[in-house]
């Protein structure tokens, strides 16, 4: 008897490179993997019950801890009560009042004109860049630039827009680009304000002052800027530029900010603009308005006198951390942010590593290819307000132990997968 068609299907999509990949490690390594974790239980300082065993979470982007603020929470709980669960429609058709409360508080808080959101950050990237540009545009973009913004390229260049790399971080590269592209009407650049993987900030101002002389606007995707970086958490462009008279600028609802969707920074006249342009705003369905609630909550904190007190928290924990890694020698990459990655090197040791602090009793996100170059796998460390300081010693223990277990790369070595 032959195959079914979703049998059929599921082996074609089995031949896939990264699958095979992917399955392969899920194989060899079942314990370490790690991927499918299921929380029964999260606790105020970070404690997370999985499978019955308590552990401290390493692994949360909800890095000044605002998920567990009672006002945030109770914004929330009042935002049901008066919307309910969903208002059920696209942002196309019809808003909340609580919508256009939500940017407007959120361009005040930023310092743009206005503010659009969109259901994630990812859905932001995939509608926002292709709806930019068009046939006669051309749309660059960083090397390493965040996955969503790759894709969100490639339905550009399927729309019939030129698309063209340039080297990470590298002005110099991006005049180069520019010079090998001929004649466009309009161009965007398109890049991070923080690499995650790496915790690498790129070179504003001088991408900038490339875009200007080359008639292009910078794009930048600040996720994992927004609420942690720059005066008041407004991240990376600001304090780097001065204004957003040349920039757009992306950033997370659901990371710092604890809440639920995306957004973008923009000139008043661009917002209606990407309204019509972005197919994930028309299709993509609404941040449910509870969580608009609370993005105005969170607002009011991070323009409050309070802000500096708990990001002063975050600030410690992170140079606790950071001043540990580097005692023990390990090959640190990041800092500036709340991400911390630990170089380990092979696919396996990392799968490996992640299991063993584990069992010590803490959870690190195991990244490997293709989130990170191959044989280049890292265990990343996402610092929080709410984590106890007792905690991070007790992290830089296990990490002590974990370099007794396995051989990791030096810190004094002069040859890694990729610059520390």
């Amino acid at each position: 008897m032959s195959a079914s068609p979703m049998a059929c299907l599921a082996q074609a999509m089995r031949q896939h490179g990264l699958v095979r990949f992917m399955e392969h490690y899920a194989r060899t390594y079942p314990d370490a993997h790690l991927k499918n974790l299921i929380a029964d239980d999260l606790g105020p300082n970070r404690e997370m019950e999985v499978d019955g065993r308590r552990v401290i979470n390493f692994g949360s982007d909800s890095f000044l801890g605002l998920d567990q603020d009672r006002r945030v929470q109770a914004a929330l709980i009042q935002g049901v009560r008066r919307w309910g669960s969903h208002n059920g429609t696209s942002r196309f058709f019809a808003s909340v009042r609580a919508n256009e409360e939500a940017e407007e508080k959120l361009a005040s808080w930023l310092g743009t004109e206005a503010v659009l959101i969109y259901p994630s950050v990812t859905l932001t990237n995939l509608g926002a860049l292709p709806g930019l540009v068009s046939k006669r545009d051309l749309l660059v973009i960083d090397e390493h630039a965040h996955n969503s913004m790759q894709e969100g390229a490639k339905i550009a260049q399927a729309n019939g827009v030129r698309v063209m790399p340039f080297s990470h971080c590298n002005p110099a590269d991006l005049e180069r680009v520019f010079d090998q592209a001929g004649e466009y009407r309009s161009a965007v650049v398109a890049i991070d304000g923080v690499y995650s993987m790496t915790g690498a900030l790129p070179p504003l101002a001088q991408l900038n002052d490339v875009c200007l002389r080359r008639n292009a606007v910078l794009y930048v995707d600040d996720a994992h800027g927004t609420a942690v970086l720059g005066r008041k958490g407004r991240g990376t462009v600001y304090d780097a530029l001065g204004s957003y008279d040349n920039t757009l600028v992306v950033g997370s609802l659901s990371k710092g900010f604890s809440c639920f969707g995306g957004f973008i920074g923009c000139p008043r006249d661009f917002k209606m603009l990407l309204k019509i342009r972005s197919t994930t705003f028309i299709f993509g369905g609404p941040v449910p308005p509870a969580y608009l609630e609370a993005v105005c909550t969170v607002c009011d904190i991070l323009n409050s006198e309070e802000y500096e007190e708990i990001h002063g928290r975050l600030t410690s924990n992170l140079q606790r951390l950071m001043q540990g890694a580097h005692a023990l020698g390990l090959v640190v990459l990041g800092g500036e942010t709340p991400i911390v990655s630990i170089l380990i090197g092979d696919e396996d040791i990392t799968l490996q590593a992640g299991r063993f602090l584990f069992e010590k009793g803490f959870y690190v996100q195991s990244v490997t290819f293709p989130a990170v170059p191959y044989h280049a796998g890292v265990l990343r460390i996402q610092v929080n307000a709410n984590h106890q300081p007792s905690a991070i010693d007790e992290l830089l223990e296990a990490l002590a132990a974990l370099k007794q277990q396995f051989t990791l790369p030096a810190a004094e070595s002069k040859e890694l997968p990729f610059a520390a």
